[in-house]
Parts: structure tokens; sequence; C-alpha cells
């Protein structure tokens, strides 16, 4: 995979006055993707509280994006510092990924990730506890509800690198080899006994067909890091930028138990 550089961050600032009950938006560096870029945001209310998270698609992002993957690492602005995430890894798979049968349409992994890009890295088969930081699951309670690692192999054997172990929920009854359409679906992952990511996996097509969607998150019982974490989870366009916009929204305080 190709690692892309980022450039200068822009900020959505106004030199009026802003009203103590708006919302303000703070993006993080762009970088290029396809035709166009690719950046994080925060939404903030007036008090300065996080009330969304997310990553915008520049209408030309899905344009001329290259046949082979590609992984972008994008910085949250400095606002997002009071919420779980550190960073958003996005993935192009052009062929899709395994399991075929389930994902194998052309599609972007987001992974909003917990820790920090040094930890997501290190997640390689060259260390030498790989086997046992993969198998340390989390306690049940700090995993959303009705999560579980896919059975079969040990999560060793399932972990990827620079990414973790994946979690699905398997009270979707639609997820059938062979029969499955998939357009988007969330997951969750884990390293070394903590919940590190949030993943929304979305198919090129299902953001060409101009989606406005949002559905609730699954939540777990119990918090390892106090932080504001996202109740909801949506995909849409934006009218006025023409941006595709995944979003993790209605973030809630939560403290660490």
């Amino acid at each position: 995979m190709t690692v892309l550089t980022g450039c200068q961050g822009d900020v959505a600032r106004s030199d009026t006055p802003v009203p103590a009950s708006s919302s303000d938006t703070v993006f993080g560096p762009s970088q290029a993707l396809g035709n166009g870029s690719a950046k994080t945001y925060i939404t903030v209310d007036g008090d300065g509280r996080p009330t969304e998270v997310g990553l915008r698609l520049s209408r030309t992002a899905l344009e001329g994006l290259p046949p082979s993957g590609t992984m972008l690492m994008l910085d949250f602005p400095d606002e997002a510092a009071t919420t779980a995430f550190d960073h958003v890894m996005l993935n192009w798979n052009p062929q899709g990924h395994d399991p075929v049968e389930l994902f194998g349409k052309p599609h972007f992994d987001v992974h909003f990730d917990m820790v920090d890009m040094a930890t997501m890295h290190a997640i390689s088969p060259d260390d030498p506890d790989y086997a046992a930081k993969a198998d340390h699951l989390p306690e049940a309670k700090y995993m959303p509800q009705d999560y579980s690692v896919p059975p079969g192999p040990p999560p060793a054997a399932q972990a990827v690198p620079g990414m973790g172990v994946h979690w699905i929920d398997f009270t979707d009854p639609t997820l059938v080899p062979g029969v499955y359409d998939f357009q988007h679906i969330f997951l969750n992952g884990s390293w070394d006994g903590r919940h590190i990511f949030y993943e929304p996996m979305i198919t090129t097509e299902f953001l060409m067909s101009g989606p406005d969607f949002e559905q609730p998150l699954k939540q777990p019982q119990a918090y390892q890091s106090t932080a504001y974490y996202p109740t909801t989870y949506g995909i849409r366009v934006d009218e006025q930028t023409e941006e595709y916009v995944i979003s993790l929204g209605d973030m809630t305080a939560r403290t660490a138990s």
C-alpha cells in the first residue's frame, strides 16, 4: 500500500463573532485522494463540547482512484483531543478484500483509531508478542453489544498488521456469504486487551448513490478511557460542498470504569 503525505490543514472560521448557541466545525490536514482530497473534521457546540467527528471526501475524490490499494493516515485537529479518537486510517480497496464472498466490492475502510499512529504501526508480525496481543481480547463489557470476533481461526490468525483484530455484529442476519449485498457495514476492533477502533466499511457504489443515512451505534457497558464517544453513525452528501461525509455523531461524555 502507498502512504500519501499531507498538506496544509484548513480551518472553517469567520471574522464575525460566533453566538454562544452556535456550533463550529474545524478541519484536519487535507490529503490527496483520487482527483480530489480527504480530511477529518470535528464539530463543537458553543461551549466547545464535541458533537460530531468524521471524514469528508471531496466530490472528485472518487475519480481517478489508483488500481492498487492506498492508505491515508489523517490527523484530527487539536479540538478533537477530548474525544476518543486520535486519527483516521483510510484504506481504498479496489478489489475489496477477504472474505471476498462478503466484502469483494470496491470500497473504503474508514478506521477511526483510538490509539496513536505509532501504536497502529507497531501491530506487526515482527513483534514476538504479536499472537499473544491479538489473543488478548478486551473484557466483553468494553466492546459494543452483540459484537464478537468471527468464529474459526484464533484471533492471532485473523489479526491484520497495522490494524488489529476485527469484530462483527453477528446479530446481522444478512451476513451470508454469497448472498450478502455489501453496501456499508460497521465493525469494531481490538488489540492487546483494548478496544482500539470503530470502522465503517462503505462501497463506492453506495457513496455515489448520494446517501442520506444515519443509524444508532450499539454501545458497550463500560469504557476503558474517559472521553466523548459517538452514539450515531451516518453517511451523507453535503449539498453545499458536494462532499461525501462519514460521521460519528451525538457525542456523549463517558467515564472510564
